[in-house]
């Protein structure tokens, strides 16, 4: 059992791992410590199976790459924070509304 977060070159070796397996037609296997955009673009090569465009390829790549650089991580930490914020909005939208409505 492995403690921890993976190393970039454990990542890395799943990476290729996984990479070569949608590439022969089977799917990504849990547990890689790749991050949710990588496994997606992984996942659209193991669907467009046996006809994985090289672009495809590549946004896996840039996906991975954006894994092991935080752009990923930073990327869902402003669109949670953006969402978390729209959320109060619409509820302090809500209590206003209220509150006037029972002012009325």
């Amino acid at each position: 059992m492995r403690h921890g977060h993976p190393s970039d070159d454990e990542l890395r070796e799943n990476f290729d791992e996984v990479l070569t397996h949608v590439l022969a037609g089977r799917g990504v296997h849990t547990a890689t410590g790749l991050d949710d955009d990588t496994q997606d673009a992984l996942w659209a090569i193991a669907e467009a199976y046996p006809n994985a465009t090289p672009e495809l390829i590549d946004a896996a790549r840039r996906a991975f790459a954006g894994q092991l650089d935080g752009s990923n991580a930073e990327r869902w930490q402003e669109e949670m924070d953006n969402w978390f914020e729209e959320r109060e909005e619409r509820k302090a939208a809500r209590e206003r509304q209220q509150g006037s409505a029972e002012g009325s």
